[in-house]
């Protein structure tokens, strides 16, 4: 089989050596790569079976590779699962919700500015306006991964940002700025502001940030170096981000006390219902969401309750509530299209579900969740 071995070093060698040169030429570069690949397959398994080996091992040889040339052949959706198993093991155990976005994607978009003000919330703002402190500016971060953490009463937010940018030279420029590096975790952070509460700022790699309070990135690091459970010991959990990944720029999961804690930020004017809005949602396992924006900005949500009961009862409650948005709408914009017209109401068995499609122009009035 000396011609199928030496076939097996060509392919590895020349894929190396192609793979290297990829960013040269772009798809040209990835589709000669897949060729060599393949080419190189082939051979070892005419090699094999000249040999008088079972073709069943040219098969297994296919299966092993085939993984590869997916890879390859689609960069970007292996990048975007990497992203989110990384907040999987280093988020900790006790996380309610995740949320995937992909900046790089969004920013392609026509009308990106008015999608970014009405989903980018203070607290994603104010993470901007520190790393442009450290040289790091919006357009450097492709992707973000934010997990939220009950907290003393409330929700913390903790984030995992992936993109071009490289801790040697943000060293430098928080050195210029005066900004002091602060110990956690065996590395040091950058933060932001006078309270405990305030931003930090850790780089795990040259092209991966982890940010939030002081406390929850040495909740992470604790994670991230074993010493702790992380959210991927919730098998439940794991699940739902599973099956909610795809190709959507902007998705995310939410289970417990983040799923009252979604429906506040998302439905407008909530603070002027009389609506005990954890009772609300207390036959609730999970909220699965997915923001799709193209010409318009279509909202799809996923609501698991624990019977099919539940699932009717809530249906209905979500319906009354369209219903006093409506009207609460008219008489305090009547000249101003309702961004939640056209929201859906459906149900099926155990799951609510809702979509809405809206006008870019509305969003600055409500329709998407603030993160």
């Amino acid at each position: 089989m000396a011609g199928g071995w030496k076939a097996l070093w060509f392919l590895h060698f020349r894929t190396v050596d192609v793979t290297a040169k990829r960013c040269e030429s772009g798809k040209r570069i990835e589709k000669r790569t897949i060729g060599l690949i393949s080419g190189a397959l082939g051979v070892l398994i005419e090699g094999a079976r000249r040999e008088g080996l079972s073709m069943g091992i040219g098969k297994q040889l296919w299966l092993a590779v085939m993984p590869a040339l997916v890879t390859l052949a689609w960069p970007g959706a292996a990048a975007a699962q990497d992203i989110v198993k990384e907040a999987m093991a280093d988020f900790p155990a006790g996380t309610v919700r995740l949320e995937y976005s992909s900046p790089a994607k969004l920013r392609t978009l026509p009308d990106y500015a008015t999608l970014s003000r009405r989903y980018v919330g203070p607290r994603l703002q104010q993470l901007e306006a520190s790393l442009a402190q450290l040289g790091v500016q919006q357009d450097d971060i492709d992707e973000l991964v934010l997990g939220w953490q009950a907290r003393g009463g409330g929700l913390d937010m903790t984030g995992l940002a992936q993109g071009r940018f490289d801790s040697r030279t943000v060293a430098q420029r928080a050195a210029a700025q005066g900004i002091a590096a602060s110990p956690v975790g065996g590395t040091n952070a950058y933060c932001f502001g006078e309270s405990a509460a305030g931003n930090c700022i850790v780089f795990l790699a040259d092209n991966l940030g982890a940010f939030g309070t002081i406390e929850s990135l040495g909740a992470v690091l604790k994670a991230r170096g074993g010493e702790g459970s992380n959210a991927g010991t919730d098998s439940a959990f794991s699940r739902r981000v599973d099956a909610a990944k795809g190709d959507a720029p902007i998705w995310g999961v939410a289970v417990g006390a983040a799923i009252p804690d979604w429906f506040k930020g998302w439905l407008p004017s909530q603070n002027n219902l009389n609506l005990d809005w954890t009772q609300t949602f207390q036959t609730v396992e999970a909220v699965t969401y997915t923001v799709q924006p193209a010409d318009q900005v279509r909202l799809d949500v996923t609501i698991d309750c624990t019977s099919s009961q539940a699932a009717g009862t809530l249906r209905q409650t979500m319906q009354g509530l369209k219903l006093i948005q409506q009207m609460a709408w008219q008489a305090q914009n009547p000249s101003v299209p309702n961004p939640f017209s056209s929201l859906q109401v459906d149900v099926s068995d155990r799951q609510v579900r809702m979509n809405l499609t809206t006008a870019y122009a509305q969003l600055e009035a409500g329709a998407l969740p603030k993160s």
